[in-house]
């Protein structure tokens, strides 16, 4: 008996701000065959992350169409020359448990596969650190923002995925690092274990009394992961010549009808204009040619020396994607949000 492929695909174009049940629907159907220079692949994690949901509110994603995803994925049948059975690959399965990687298969651009060494570090930092979670916070905060010694920088969402390493590098530099982020222990874990030099939560009365407190010199830097009331709170501490990389805005990604980048824009003109304020925003797939291999070198180095920790928020089986893809959205996940879809023999 053939391999049969459970999977998730986007049910409607979904008309509510954030992600409910219907949205989705779960199918069952043949696994699908490799053809030549392609691999059968089988997924072990598939990454959650807030611009999937853009993705499906603009119609990037069709009634029908598989839901898209990065992923860790191991090879069951390889037709690719270079790729074996067995071998592990960072690439793009989407909410299913087997796909199609290779040849004629789009990876949306910068997704192309790549093997992974299951002794060189744990399988699934391919989605984090060592992927392009980690690639996007090098390049926006080394890269774009390009803080100096001494300066400070602000991290929103600082204990999720991309923030808590932002927040790492930017003490690699030796700047002063305030991070925001919601329940206390993600703000113990943020300063504690992390070593952010504060940590703020955005849900206490006094939020942005506490946010000045933390930046006495104001902010020259601030990594824009959330937009809404975060960022309007740190608007008046920008300094002059002041950087932010604008690398999501996941608190308004349930705002009907609206053009938020232009919005957040918008808000922010009048400083940004008195101040010479300097907006990068991060597409990481800009990055990937030409820092790609760099940037894995010396994250590497760091996670070995103990420099970078990081923290995942792994969900066990595929069912469970829809409801951990609207925990991590709603702010209840801590650390990365992974899901686990088939066992992980390297583990």
């Amino acid at each position: 008996m053939g391999r049969i492929n459970p999977h998730w695909v986007l049910a409607r174009k979904p008309p509510g701000a954030w992600p409910v049940e219907d949205d989705f629907a779960w199918r069952e159907t043949p696994a699908p065959t490799p053809g030549s220079g392609q691999m059968l692949t089988r997924t072990v994690y598939l990454s959650l992350d807030p611009y999937q949901w853009g993705r499906r509110r603009r119609g990037v994603e069709a009634p029908g169409d598989i839901c898209h995803g990065r992923t860790v994925s191991q090879v069951v049948e390889s037709r690719l020359a270079g790729f074996s059975e067995g071998d592990y690959l960072f690439n793009t399965n989407g909410w299913q448990t087997f796909g199609i990687t290779g040849e004629g298969v789009t990876h949306f651009g910068y997704m192309f596969p790549r093997k992974l060494d299951p002794a060189a570090a744990p399988v699934s930092t391919a989605l984090g650190v060592l992927g392009m979670l980690g690639l996007t916070a090098y390049a926006g905060l080394y890269l774009q923002s390009e803080p100096a010694h001494g300066e400070t920088v602000i991290v929103s969402a600082a204990s999720g995925g991309v923030g808590q390493i932002v927040g790492q590098l930017a003490r690699l530099r030796g700047c002063r690092v305030v991070g925001v982020a919601g329940r206390a222990e993600k703000c113990a874990f943020v300063k504690d274990e992390l070593g952010f030099d504060a940590c703020v939560s955005h849900l206490a009365p006094d939020f942005r009394e506490q946010l000045s407190a933390a930046c006495p010199d104001g902010a020259d830097v601030y990594f824009e992961n959330v937009g809404g009331a975060v960022y309007e709170a740190v608007l008046p501490l920008l300094n002059p010549k002041s950087r932010i990389t604008l690398c999501g805005l996941a608190s308004q990604y349930g705002v009907m009808d609206s053009d938020i980048m232009d919005a957040w824009r918008q808000t922010g003109a009048p400083v940004f204009s008195r101040l010479g304020v300097k907006v990068n925003p991060l597409f990481v797939g800009d990055f990937v040619a030409g820092y790609q291999d760099t940037f894995l070198a010396e994250m590497a180095d760091w996670l070995r020396s103990g420099h970078i920790h990081y923290r995942e928020d792994v969900s066990s089986g595929l069912p469970l994607a829809p409801a951990a893809f609207g925990a991590m959205l709603a702010g209840n996940n801590f650390g990365k949000t992974l899901v686990e879809i088939s066992p992980d023999p390297a583990r």
